[in-house]
């Protein structure tokens, strides 16, 4: 689980006229149709069993990962699913096999940059940081060209190619984190402002780079923009590096990718004769130009690979009209598997909330559906694995596709919900991004939800669960949950329910399940699921993102080529 708190946008009340679109699916749910009751007492069985010690928190490729897929598959099944999956022989089975890559860089040599009569030379780790998305036990680059491509961004439905006039092939780009608009307060900008899109997660940078045909990139820590220290850069590039294995073990990919430190980041601009202040501002200018900085980069590195397979589980209940289009519920049932130990001794990490919660919200919706009769389109339910590593599973699903993406209407994603009390309001990233905000809209109307402005957009928290991988290759998805204004106790009760968990639980054994939980808020949540889900699955409208979004012209060309 990705951590975020938001709040629903305030947008959702001022739709763009593309949203009311959804008018025929939005009724759907007018018609005196009953929403079944979300059976609390299923969901504690399931989170209370997923939960248990003796499948030791769930990790990817364990021993006990069979046990775990036993039990969602007997869920799935006791709700009357299908098996999702028809594999080339024609048989059925409730699986998709998830080959991963796993890696760990070591044996760094200094990050060195020559030219500008200086040597720099800086230390991995107090420095900078550094991997490979290649499969290859040595990583070597001498003398690699090094230069300045502001925020990395090429973003052709707003003009913007920061890679212009440049070829890139055997040179090292150097890269700003965020959008060249981040500072705004307001979201007016070509890039939302404030809100953090797609083009300023450095995940993009670096794909971005490769796509170019660097052989390296190189990202600017800067605190604000990045949205955490370099503390949090240090210790997340210095274990295993986990990836999807492909066909080419990456070989169209950098040939490495790193983070240095602000600092030294001035001091090789100044080696170039340049001033790194004056270069950002000029960055976040439409029109910039790439600027090469007459200096040149050497770095080598080993790295230990490992490979395994984990599974995603699949079910189906298909549809009774147009059963080749597809509505999708998703949630990731790995967690950390065994972790560092507590001061009991204790070095199981359950994960009953993460994702625990999100695994009965699945089957409870299955039951949900099934009491509700066939839908109009197949309802798809996608148990994740290797959420924890990098959102794996659903990412080799989206590549991987089991159901064709341009005939996938578009679905809700799930991941850990709290414990407390039923809310005031709903909690939503991104923000009104595609047409299925009129949807919600309608729905929190009904329910007499609030809605909000998100807290710590810049953040970018719509990329960093498993929807986004379905989103980024055109797949509308929500990925909402119970707002922070709790009907006991308001706003401050909700954040500092919120906080607890998280200081207290996220990622640590104590993350267990009790008989003692108020499951108020997440019958809600489930509530909230079915009636966002069950009108896209009876409906017959095909939402799209709003005009200007990143992902705009990605769905609309998987209509094109499916046409």
């Amino acid at each position: 689980m990705t951590i975020f708190r938001a709040f629903g946008r305030g947008a959702f009340g001022v739709l763009s006229a593309s949203a009311l679109a959804l008018s025929g699916t939005a009724r759907a749910m007018d018609a005196g149709k009953v929403v079944p009751p979300v059976d609390e007492a299923l969901m504690r069985e399931v989170i209370k069993t997923l939960s248990a010690d003796e499948l030791a928190g769930r990790g990817p490729a364990s021993a006990e990962e069979a046990a775990t897929l036993d039990v969602i598959v007997a869920r799935f099944m006791a709700a009357g699913l299908e098996p999702g999956n028809k594999g080339q022989d024609g048989q059925k089975s409730w699986f998709q096999d998830v080959p991963t890559v796993s890696m760990r860089a070591s044996g760094f040599s200094p990050l060195s940059i020559t030219g500008g009569g200086k040597v720099l030379a800086f230390a991995h780790g107090k420095d900078f940081v550094a991997g490979s998305y290649r499969v290859v036990p040595e990583t070597v680059v001498k003398d690699a060209e090094l230069v300045f491509v502001g925020y990395g961004v090429n973003a052709p439905e707003l003009g913007w190619n920061d890679y212009a006039g440049v070829d890139m092939k055997g040179k090292v780009a150097v890269i700003l984190v965020n959008d060249p608009d981040y500072a705004m307060e307001s979201e007016d900008g070509p890039f939302k402002g404030r809100r953090m899109t797609y083009y300023g997660r450095w995940t993009y940078k670096f794909e971005e780079a490769a796509r170019q045909g660097a052989v390296g990139a190189i990202l600017v820590h800067d605190t604000f923009p990045a949205a955490y220290g370099w503390n949090v850069v240090e210790s997340s590039w210095s274990g295993d590096q986990h990836f999807v294995a492909t066909p080419n073990d990456a070989a169209d990919q950098t040939a490495f990718n790193s983070w240095i430190q602000k600092a030294a980041a001035q001091s090789v601009f100044k080696a170039a004769g340049k001033d790194l202040a004056a270069m950002t501002a000029a960055a976040g200018q439409k029109g910039f130009k790439p600027v090469p900085l007459g200096l040149k980069a050497n770095l080598s590195f080993k790295s230990a690979i490992t490979r395994s397979t984990s599974r995603n589980v699949v079910g189906i209940q298909p549809g009774g009209e147009a059963p080749e289009e597809y509505v999708l519920y998703s949630a990731h049932w790995d967690h950390l598997g065994r972790c560092k130990p507590d001061a009991s001794g204790d070095d199981i990490c359950n994960g009953a909330v993460d994702n625990g919660t999100g695994m009965a919200a699945l089957v409870a919706l299955a039951e949900m559906n099934k009491a509700a009769g066939p839908a109009r389109r197949t309802q798809v339910y996608l148990a994740w694995t290797l959420e924890e590593s990098g959102l794996l599973g659903s990412e080799y699903y989206a590549r991987n596709p089991l159901f064709p993406l341009a005939q996938t209407v578009g679905g809700v994603n799930i991941d850990a919900l709290y414990p407390g009390g039923a809310a005031r309001d709903v909690a939503v990233t991104g923000g009104d991004k595609s047409e299925l905000s009129a949807l919600l809209a309608k729905v929190a109307g009904e329910l007499q939800l609030k809605t909000g402005p998100e807290d710590g957009s810049e953040k970018g928290y719509y990329y960093r669960s498993d929807h986004f991988s379905l989103a980024k290759r055109g797949v509308p998805m929500f990925y909402v949950k119970r707002g922070t204004d709790l009907a006991d106790g308001g706003v401050a009760a909700g954040k500092a329910l919120a906080e607890d968990y998280v200081v207290n639980r996220y990622h640590q054994p104590s993350d267990e399940y009790s008989d003692d939980w108020d499951m108020r808020g997440i019958v809600q949540e489930v509530d909230l699921y079915y009636r966002l889900g069950r009108p896209l699955a009876d409906g017959a409208d095909w939402p799209n993102w709003n005009a200007g979004d990143e992902f705009r012209a990605i769905r609309d060309q998987s209509w094109a080529s499916a046409k």
